[in-house]
């Protein structure tokens, strides 16, 4: 199967001989043949706060792949395409082992256990002191960092199936499998848990809610309803993980909107036409999401309304943004960090990196942040 970058075109229905119509064959060359449009330069600003490293580690290269870093209190882990794996300790290393295989998804952390997985399918797991602890295996391969919680592993493959796995042995508990479209994108979001439920996005705009104890579905309800005459037109895909804060869980789609549903019921309380693949974040008072052309938006946590629009990260693909102690903060193309103000969206300051992309999301550190670009530079980094 043709492999494209974050995001590319991800043909499912090459597995089992190919594509729907001549149309959509036709419009994924014109897509594979665009080149990279020009990138816009950034304008000056003036900084109302200084970001700075606070420690810094080389992973090792992603290659296409996206390797998430996972943030257990001070302890993070973090992981490579070769097979590495690293324990850090306040950015001190304690330990480092391989794998023995390329990995292509990861990584996912309890304080008991880190897991990884393989483009094979497999899954595997070590204690917190780097020892081997099981395998598992699942139906393809595994682009995004597995949820380790305390009982159970939830691996999501890249056919949309997700399967728990028991924490203490790998024994496999469930497989959750629902049909998907013939033409969906290429993601490495994963799923989210609570102590009694496992939430995920689907292609065709569906957001799930499945019991963690039997993989029951408990329910499901739409980001977005796919329209359009021809399969590239209604790829509507939730691509990028679900947000839970308090009694919602929030989500966004490509090509679709931003909606907020109850957490219990799965009840629609508001949704936007904004299209996003890389995702929204939320704090206390607003949602923030990455749109599709480059700009940042920040909603109303209780209504969707519009609160502000920052446009100058557009045509720089910035990721999903973080909302951290009064500030949001988003990353580009070319692995700039850009902290934005919550009140407002203007620019409080800034921070180059190695010039790679930071296409992993990047996560809250106490009141610091870790970022990991393409290239292996994990960076943990302050805004004050």
């Amino acid at each position: 199967m043709k492999r494209f970058p974050a995001f590319g075109l991800l043909l499912l229905a090459a597995l089992a001989g190919g594509c729907s119509t001549v149309d959509d064959l036709v419009n994924m060359t014109r897509i594979k043949s665009v080149g990279k449009p020009k990138i816009p330069a950034l304008g000056e600003i003036v900084p109302t706060v200084q970001v700075s490293e606070v420690w810094h580690h080389d992973a090792g290269d992603s290659d296409d792949f996206v390797f998430h870093p996972a943030v257990v209190g001070a302890t993070v882990y973090v992981a490579a395409r070769d097979g590495t794996i690293a324990r850090l300790d306040d950015g001190r290393q304690i330990w480092k082992i391989n794998a023995k295989k390329e990995l292509s998804g990861g990584v996912g952390a309890s304080e008991k256990l880190v897991v990884v997985t393989t483009e094979k399918g497999e899954v595997l797991a070590f204690g917190a002191d780097g020892a081997p602890a099981w395998q598992g295996m699942v139906s393809s391969e595994v682009l995004s960092p597995p949820n380790v919680t305390d009982d159970l592993v939830f691996v999501r493959s890249a056919d949309s199936r997700i399967y728990a796995f028991n924490a203490a042995d790998g024994a496999r508990k469930w497989t959750y499998q629902r049909p998907n479209p013939s033409l969906t994108l290429r993601t490495h979001a994963g799923v989210i848990s609570t102590p009694t439920a496992v939430i995920a996005g689907f292609p065709g705009g569906k957001l799930v809610a499945i019991n963690r104890a039997t993989g029951a579905a408990m329910w499901e309800s739409n980001v977005v309803l796919p329209k359009g005459s021809t399969e590239l037109e209604r790829m509507a895909d939730v691509t990028s993980l679900p947000v839970i804060a308090g009694r919602e869980v929030c989500a966004s789609a490509f090509q679709g909107r931003v909606a907020c549903f109850e957490l219990a019921s799965g009840t629609t309380l508001w949704t936007r036409d904004i299209s996003s693949a890389v995702g929204i974040d939320i704090d206390d008072q607003n949602l923030y999401v990455s749109d599709d052309s480059g700009a940042i938006h920040a909603l109303d946590r209780a209504t969707g309304a519009s609160l502000w629009k920052q446009d100058k990260l557009v045509r720089r693909s910035p990721g999903r943004p973080l909302a951290l102690d009064g500030f949001v903060v988003v990353s580009d193309i070319n692995g700039i960090v850009h902290v934005l103000r919550r009140d407002n969206g203007a620019f409080a300051g800034r921070l180059k990196g190695d010039g790679s992309e930071i296409s992993a999301s990047i996560q809250a550190y106490g009141h610091a942040f870790i970022t990991q670009s393409r290239d292996g530079a994990v960076r943990a980094l302050s805004a004050r």
